[in-house]
């Protein structure tokens, strides 16, 4: 396009049955009703236009307005963000093996499979997350020497009611409460987050009832120990 030898700017806008063109140097607006630039897009900006609202009202309708005109503001051109309904969520089961994956690596991704946040549809007050399956939760590993040095502690609300334990006694004797806790503490503390929670189902061995979903493996491989 030529844009002569000031600052030109345009906009070409067209829908079936509507052709516009403005053409113009800056503040000295004009339209001329002509055909589509080939190549164009339905809304295409050229050097120094700042913002430009594009608004349909129908299928034969299209208005544009831009700063500074008597009709500048967006108050009659909503701007529509696409928000999930829960009717619209499509839930995948997902298999993932523990197997010599970092507990804490292993949780991040699984919160976030849970929450949905690997979807471009994920939404923060919708649960548009997907079932997870972790087996062998009892061949986790923790980095370091945490697996000695950190503790968990509980208390029963009593005096010297506290007591401890350390994350290789619970891998021990509980390895599906290990995994399972380290992820409940990666999603909301609300209704919500308990209702991404129950989506999730660990075992501590490598065979698992949910079979007939036809759960798709996922390999996590960066959540592996380096040597």
């Amino acid at each position: 396009m030529e844009f002569g030898s000031g600052p030109v700017e345009s906009i070409y806008l067209y829908e079936p049955g509507i052709v516009g063109h403005r053409k113009r140097p800056y503040g000295q607006p004009s339209v001329v009703a002509g055909d589509p630039p080939t190549g164009s897009s339905n809304l295409l900006f050229a050097a120094g236009w700042q913002r430009a609202v594009t608004c349909h009202s129908g299928p034969d309708a299209a208005s544009f307005r831009v700063p500074g005109s008597p009709n500048g503001s967006n108050k009659d051109c909503p701007v529509t963000t696409y928000s999930p309904k829960a009717s619209e969520i499509e839930r995948a089961w997902v298999l993932i093996d523990a197997e010599g994956l970092v507990l804490g690596r292993l949780a991040t991704e699984v919160a976030n499979i849970l929450r949905g946040k690997h979807k471009p549809t994920y939404a923060p007050h919708i649960d548009t997350g997907d079932h997870v399956v972790i087996i062998n939760a009892d061949k986790v590993v923790l980095t370091s020497d945490k697996a000695e040095k950190k503790k968990l502690f509980r208390h029963s609300g009593f005096p010297g009611g506290i007591k401890e334990q350390t994350y290789a006694d619970l891998l021990d004797r509980k390895p599906a409460e290990a995994v399972r806790g380290t992820i409940r503490g990666m999603v909301p503390k609300t209704r919500l987050g308990a209702a991404q929670l129950r989506k999730l189902k660990v075992y501590a061995g490598p065979t698992h009832p949910h079979a007939a979903q036809q759960p798709q493996t996922l390999e996590l491989a960066h959540a592996r120990r380096s040597a």
